[in-house]
């Protein structure tokens, strides 16, 4: 059986999960993909790449839900992605370390959709906090547990 892949939804990826995912994939031997439509500097790694797609709406989210397999965990704060992830048998996962799943997603495309017709009225909404060390340690903390049971399948 083969291993499951990571791939990254790099273009808005906070460099500090970067780096959390860069250190998790050498030290699992984790495949990783970052794909962007900017150029990232990677590490130097045999399990970390980079695909550079042209820029333009959705062109990076549809090259991974191309690329994805089923049991794959795409990294992605982007909710129709991780719906289409999860649609392909996907694992989903934001930078926040919230798992999206088959349950939960649909409310969160319908708030997505709700919060969109809000801005597109006029209405000021704030952003989401700043990314906090509770953030980065669910992060890490759903990363390592995705990866404890992708290493136990091989």
């Amino acid at each position: 059986m083969n291993q499951a892949q990571i791939w990254v939804d790099a273009d808005a990826c906070p460099t500090v999960i970067r780096d959390i995912l860069y250190r998790a994939a050498g030290r699992t031997q984790t495949q990783t993909t970052f794909i962007a439509n900017h150029f990232l500097r990677l590490p130097p790694s045999d399990f970390v790449d980079f695909i550079q797609v042209q820029s333009g709406f959705d062109i990076a989210d549809n090259e991974i839900v191309q690329r994805l397999s089923a049991g794959d965990l795409v990294i992605t704060a982007d909710i129709p992605l991780a719906a289409e992830a999860i649609q392909k048998g996907a694992v989903a996962l934001n930078p926040r370390g919230e798992y999206h799943t088959k349950a939960t997603i649909q409310a969160r495309l319908t708030m997505r959709d709700f919060m969109e017709t809000m801005r597109s009225s006029g209405e000021m909404i704030k952003g989401p906090p700043a990314l906090s060390q509770k953030d980065r340690q669910t992060f890490a903390n759903h990363l390592d547990r995705w990866l404890l049971n992708n290493i136990n399948r091989k």
